[in-house]
């Protein structure tokens, strides 16, 4: 198959005029609740580990923490409310409600925490223009106590922490390899605060803008996009040993439908009349479909998505070989 390069990528970088916000758009769209940060201080349990009876790292004190860190490193702007999104509520209640029946349970009586905690917060006034789009700087987490053995004696707990971008047009993530710490391990909400402040120091913020704004400047045709689209559907079900020769992919078969869905219907990112498509609109396209991805992947699918349109770009550039890309 021809490998394309597009010389007139302007045609599909979307004039801000045109841009069509979504309303009520989240950054994360499976089954989760939206709740407060108050909330999670003044409603919620916090689990332990139940061998030692010692706490874990509470949400509120992860969401809290990284909002002060960030309030610190950049003084001179403002710092958003966290959007915060929780799923898997653990329901309990107190010793003097056992063997009540549930629909008699007394509000004081119950008990709940979340095992699943995802929060994102904004720098408003820190906002890029990547192919059209404005792009606002974004801190967010993640805590999700499936991961933990709270059957056991206190151990390190596990964090995720990213820096990027999110999309004001779709509020879709942007997220590169550098800016994601997804095995953070501590032991103290002070090593939680180290791990994150080196995170957010580190983070190449020039580079990973000029690697998006490089996206639109590569296209597909129709063709080769159904092609992708095949490949991305037989890699769901090669053997093992095939999959460790070809890029890695997270997104699932439901996930690759919502891409095709939206190639043709997506207001600000489907295919142009005849039906070639950039490498921004895919990889926004990707990062769309990826917000029905749970709390515990969700970040780590992100930046998949945006590892692999950068895979197709650099071979698109290079005429490199490609297994989604070649017969």
């Amino acid at each position: 198959m021809e490998l394309i390069t597009s010389n007139t990528h302007q045609n599909q970088i979307i004039e801000e005029d045109h841009v069509i916000k979504k309303a009520n758009g989240n950054f994360i769209e499976a089954n989760t609740l939206k709740v407060t940060l108050e909330h999670l201080k003044n409603e919620c349990i916090i689990p332990v580990f139940s061998k030692d009876n010692e706490s874990t790292i509470s949400h509120y004190e992860f969401v809290l923490k990284t909002k002060e860190i960030v309030q610190d490193l950049f003084p001179e702007f403002s710092v958003s409310e966290p959007d915060i999104r929780t799923s898997h509520i653990i329901k309990g209640r107190i010793p003097s409600a056992i063997g009540k029946p549930a629909k008699e349970l007394k509000e004081h009586e119950k008990t709940l925490y979340y095992e699943r905690c995802a929060f994102v917060m904004e720098i408003p006034e820190v906002v890029e223009n990547v192919n059209g789009n404005k792009l606002a700087l974004t801190i967010g987490g993640v805590r999700a106590y499936n991961q933990e053995n709270l059957f056991s004696k206190k151990s390190p707990e596990k964090f995720k922490v990213f820096i990027g971008f999110k999309n004001m047009v779709c509020t879709n993530l942007c997220i590169s390899t550098d800016g994601l710490a997804d095995q953070i391990r501590v032991n103290s909400l002070n090593q939680l605060s180290e791990a994150v402040e080196k995170l957010l120091g580190q983070y190449d913020r020039n580079k990973h803008l000029g690697m998006m704004e490089k996206m639109s400047r590569h296209e597909f045709t129709q063709s080769q996009f159904a092609h992708f689209i095949g490949k991305l559907r037989m890699y769901q079900f090669m053997d093992k040993t095939e999959q460790k020769q070809c890029f890695p992919i997270s997104i699932n078969d439901s996930q690759i439908n919502t891409v095709v869905k939206n190639y043709y219907h997506d207001p600000n990112f489907s295919c142009s009349g005849d039906g070639s498509i950039n490498m921004w609109r895919l990889y926004n396209l990707f990062t769309e479909a990826n917000k029905s991805s749970y709390i515990d992947n969700n970040f780590e699918r992100n930046v998949n998505a945006y590892d692999l349109t950068n895979n197709l770009v650099y071979s698109l550039q290079n005429q490199s070989s490609n297994w989604f890309l070649h017969n």
